[in-house]
């Protein structure tokens, strides 16, 4: 079932009208003569706009054919919500994902083509930190999608909206919205709602400074925060649950960007002996 769009544009119609009498007198004839203008009223009506059916399907749509959509999505690790049939807003960030991932136009909606991309895709991906342990988590900055890794496989792909790179100013000081390259780990992770300066933060977990992982009503297709990686409300209710303290983060470019695991911090290097000295015994005071 697809949604339609309806344009219409109503008609105005104006209404004038005038009337005018003009009288002459003398001292012994009077004669009235009135003239009288009538005016015509002209209605156009403009026809409403063919409706046009937005190709695909999209939310507000529901049925086998959204059924099958969803099955599809979840077989290949994006995150759908409930397998329902019904094309909600969690069905749209799990198909702009697939978007995202496959360099399709970011607007949520399966079309014919998408439908058939996703049928062929093999569902294999290139890690973007291979040698960065079984459980982590991969950022993509080039496509704004998330990777989700436990035991050594991709368990979830999710849609992403991290730092816009627009200058902005808070706290007194001025910087550039950037969520940073490199290799973190959560350290911190609250629960519920957490305000912050710039904002909000849904169930927010940290792992560079004050950027962290939060769920946000709204996850464009772009990167639009401050630097923190924006999820949708529905994964940041699950998220929290499975990446805790300890996991390792990696902030890619994107595809062939790897980005490998911190280095520990060498230990210190031993410090070698020097020679023994000994010491005369004390002599007695005579």
């Amino acid at each position: 079932m697809a949604l339609l769009l309806a344009a219409c544009s109503s008609g105005t119609a104006t209404d004038t009208g005038a009337a005018g009498t003009t009288t002459s007198s003398s001292s012994s004839t009077s004669t009235s003569t009135s003239t009288s203008t009538s005016t015509t009223t002209t209605s156009t009506t403009v026809a409403p706009a063919e409706e046009v059916a937005l190709p695909g399907l999209g939310q507000g749509d529901s049925g086998g054919a959204v059924l099958a959509l969803e099955q599809r999505l979840d077989a290949l690790h994006y995150d759908v919500g409930d397998i329902d049939g019904a094309f909600d807003k969690v069905t749209m960030y799990a198909v702009m994902a697939f978007q995202k991932v496959h360099g399709f136009g970011r607007d949520g909606r399966a079309t014919d083509e998408l439908v058939a991309a996703m049928a062929a895709d093999p569902g294999t991906h290139n890690a973007l930190a291979p040698a960065g342990g079984p459980n982590r988590v991969e950022v993509d900055l080039g496509r704004q999608v998330l990777f989700l890794y436990q035991g050594g496989a991709l368990t979830r792909i999710l849609p992403v909206s991290t730092g816009s790179e627009e200058r902005f100013c808070s706290e007194g000081w001025c910087r550039n919205a950037v969520t940073p390259k490199g290799a973190y780990s959560v350290y911190r992770v609250a629960s519920g709602w957490e305000t912050g300066p710039l904002g909000d933060l849904y169930n927010p977990m940290y792992f560079n400074g004050g950027i962290a992982f939060h769920g946000a009503y709204s996850v464009p297709g772009y990167p639009a925060s401050h630097g923190c990686v924006r999820i949708p409300m529905n994964a940041a209710e699950w998220f929290p649950t499975i990446v805790g303290n300890g996991w390792p983060v990696y902030v890619s470019g994107g595809e062939g960007d790897v980005i490998a695991p911190a280095q520990p911090e060498a230990p210190p290097e031993p410090v070698a002996p020097g020679p023994t000295i000994t010491l005369p015994s004390a002599v007695p005071p005579p």
